[in-house]
């Protein structure tokens, strides 16, 4: 069976997920003589840096996404195709997807990463990620039943691992929510549960290495460490965790962590489609590809984004997996795959670097752009006007902006619902 897309007299490029990478790509193939095809298991586009306020109740979930039909209704060479792509017949050139078979003469793969427990016991099955909205969501649900049970437990230290959080990754996202998490017990959480004592509550961010947001200068790395400490938070540094079971962490030091909120932002492995050899797949799942983004051993197939394993003099290890070098590569892949049907010679990728940024909390933020860097109200200020024009849509702006004043003038989150209570899949779910 195939998939239903009008045939026509041009070259089909099939993009395979709506990431930034693919969004930008087929984007910038709107007047190209090309027909695009866009497969994701999603009918919706994730602005994925701000998940992290959606599952600590700052952001309503339909704020942060964006129906992939309308961010490109009028563009007459595109279609969409809601599905999942199993496989890649590269012989043959077609996918094999969960609603049929689909040609095409040039394939891109921009399924981005999910989430890399790195096999450590109990982690899958027992601690929260966050990488899809859907995750968030379930965050969000979790945080407000826990403190729905410990408002009903008699037992002081369930109670108390019900109360504790801790979040494992220095990075960003692990900063941005370890930050969130602490605004939570400072401003909103006592007023909804008094019977609660919030001294209790502890948020402690956990990084194996020596420090946190490690892509930054030291100055700005030290300045996160004291801005989560000003919060409230916990940093712990140096320290490894090998296993979890639901209410207790085991560290490699020993140290023991009693908490029922684990969430995960460690780590991250490359979306795989099957059909790949091993040999152009790296142990983080991520496609090794040439200076035009083509993966190692095919002409017509690329990959872009985070699943795309680049290596350059300036990035040896490839480069970072961040939103703005799968925006870049999109762009100039559209390019290259008009001037590989036109004949004409391409252009190498070289990735400019706009700096990078991480908020701690209300009023914290730490800026890099090139030479400058700077924190504090400014760099705070600055976070919330580049996080704000990148996302999706005019509406998504207008309330996502009107949630930030709401929440920065009433030191409140109004979204503090309950709308589908989660369940790990070996709880037995209460009774209706």
């Amino acid at each position: 069976m195939k998939i239903n897309i009008p045939e026509v007299h041009v070259p089909r490029v099939v993009i395979v997920g709506c990431g930034f990478g693919g969004l930008e790509l087929a984007k910038h193939l709107a007047k190209a003589p090309v027909q695009v095809v866009l497969i994701d298991k999603n009918n919706y586009h994730t602005f994925q840096p701000l998940l992290y306020q959606v599952s600590t109740s700052g952001l309503e979930a339909d704020s942060i996404v964006y129906p992939i039909r309308k961010i490109f209704k009028g563009q007459k060479n595109f279609h969409y195709r809601w599905g999942e792509v199993l496989k890649i017949n590269a012989e043959q050139k077609y996918l094999e997807t969960n609603i049929g078979n689909c040609n095409y003469d040039y394939l891109v793969i921009a399924t981005g990463t999910t989430t890399n427990f790195f096999g450590i016991e109990g982690l899958e099955e027992k601690s929260m990620p966050m990488k899809t909205v859907v995750e968030a969501l379930n965050l969000r649900s979790l945080i407000l039943q826990n403190f729905e049970k410990a408002l009903l437990v008699t037992d002081t230290k369930e109670r108390d691992a019900l109360m504790n959080f801790v979040v494992v990754g220095g990075g960003p996202t692990g900063v941005e929510l370890t930050g969130a998490l602490c605004e939570l017990k400072r401003h909103v959480l006592p007023n909804d549960y008094p019977e609660l004592d919030f001294r209790k509550m502890r948020v402690i961010l956990v990084e194996s290495g020596d420090r946190l947001l490690s892509m930054m200068n030291e100055a700005n790395r030290t300045k996160a460490v004291e801005y989560l400490k000003e919060l409230g938070a916990e940093v712990w540094l140096n320290i490894k965790v090998i296993k979890y079971d639901g209410h207790e962490i085991t560290t490699a030091s020993g140290k023991p962590i009693h908490a029922a909120n684990l969430i995960w932002a460690a780590g991250v492995k490359g979306v795989m489609i099957d059909g790949f050899s091993a040999d152009v797949i790296t142990p983080a799942k991520r496609l090794v590809v040439d200076e035009i983004n083509r993966v190692k051993g095919f002409e017509n197939i690329f990959a872009i984004g985070d699943i795309a394993y680049m290596v350059t003099d300036k990035y040896p290890k490839g480069h970072p997996q961040v939103a703005p070098v799968a925006i870049q590569q999109g762009n100039l892949l559209a390019k290259n795959i008009v001037n590989l049907i036109q004949v004409k010679v391409t252009k190498p990728f070289v990735y400019f670097d706009k700096g990078s940024m991480a908020t701690v909390g209300r009023n914290k933020a730490l800026v890099e752009i090139g030479k400058f860097h700077f924190g504090g109200f400014f760099g705070w200020v600055t976070w919330l006007l580049v996080h704000l024009m990148s996302i999706v849509g005019f509406r998504n702006r207008v309330i996502t902006l009107f949630n930030w004043i709401w929440n920065y003038v009433s030191y409140d989150r109004n979204i503090r619902l309950i709308i589908r209570p989660f369940h790990r899949p070996e709880e037995d779910k209460p009774a209706a």
